[in-house]
């Protein structure tokens, strides 16, 4: 590990009751249920968070909840996020999570930051693109961001391949349509962006585009090949990737053992494992 910072960008906790009556929350919660309904998905407090922090040598996490469609949920579990920061507010990076679609989302994402959250995330779509619809309704939580110099932290995925839970039928262009919109704020995109990131290769547009764009790292040891890491810091820029593991969905170990391994340099994996994430919360104080 040595001096750098390591910062996870992309951990789930939940409140109590969500973790012991799962099952009382599946109702009209279609895309949790899809993703929790198994006992082998496993549901994580603070407390297990920080001792897995300890074992594994992260010295901070980026925390949020689920993107419930009922904003009474949501609102539970935020108040449970915000709770967790202010236990452990060396450790702990809280995001306001929340389905955007939902009524007076712009208010709970105002009394979430007003808490001492720091951006959105992760925000999901699980049943649908990014449609023209969606865009507008985004437009009012994006200015909040930007006035606060936030992050938002979108779900993504590769159009391509196996299917798994939780894979939407989201498109690279409506990722780029989204971010294209959005171009001023900062985003960044879970699980590498579905691969939008290659199309940094392009000779126009698409690079200033992308200038306000990071990639998480979130369950690439399930999705990717570990020259994932090699590629993309060529194509997009290692200052770009941020490592997050999707835990308890994968242990933070598993990365750095695969990360270890890759053939890049000391500076470039000190900026994945936590620099670029500093960067990002430290312009504005956070850190």
């Amino acid at each position: 590990k040595g001096l750098i910072m390591i910062i996870d960008f992309h951990t789930h906790i939940f409140p109590k009751d969500v973790r012991n009556n799962r099952e009382y929350f599946f109702f009209n919660e279609p895309e949790f249920r899809l993703l929790y309904e198994s006992k082998n998905s496993k549901m994580i407090g603070m407390q297990d968070l920080i001792l897995e922090m300890d074992l594994s040598g992260v010295d901070k996490s980026v925390i949020f909840g689920f993107p419930w469609n009922n904003l009474e949920t949501a609102k539970k579990n935020n108040d449970y996020i915000i709770e967790a920061v202010n236990k452990y507010p060396k450790q702990l990076i809280g995001l306001c999570c929340l389905n955007p679609l939902s009524k007076n989302s712009s208010n709970e994402v105002e009394r979430c930051i007003n808490a001492g959250l720091k951006g959105i995330g992760e925000v999901a779509l699980y049943n649908s693109g990014i449609t023209e619809e969606i865009l507008f309704i985004f437009e009012p939580l994006m200015e909040i961001l930007q006035k606060h110099n936030m992050p938002l932290l979108l779900h993504t995925n590769e159009p391509v391949g196996h299917k798994y839970p939780g894979k939407s039928p989201i498109r690279l262009s409506e990722i780029y349509n989204f971010v294209k919109k959005f171009s001023k704020n900062i985003i960044v995109l879970a699980h590498w962006g579905g691969g939008l990131f290659f199309f940094n290769l392009l000779k126009k547009e698409v690079k200033d585009i992308l200038k306000n764009v990071y990639v998480d790292t979130a369950a690439s040891p399930f999705l990717y090949h570990p020259d994932i890491y090699k590629f993309a810091s060529q194509i997009f820029g290692a200052d770009k990737i941020l490592f997050g593991s999707d835990f308890p969905l994968i242990q933070p170990s598993r990365y750095f053992s695969e990360i270890k391994q890759l053939n890049i340099s000391t500076e470039d994996i000190n900026k994945i494992l936590g620099d670029n994430a500093s960067i990002i919360f430290e312009q504005y104080r956070y850190i």
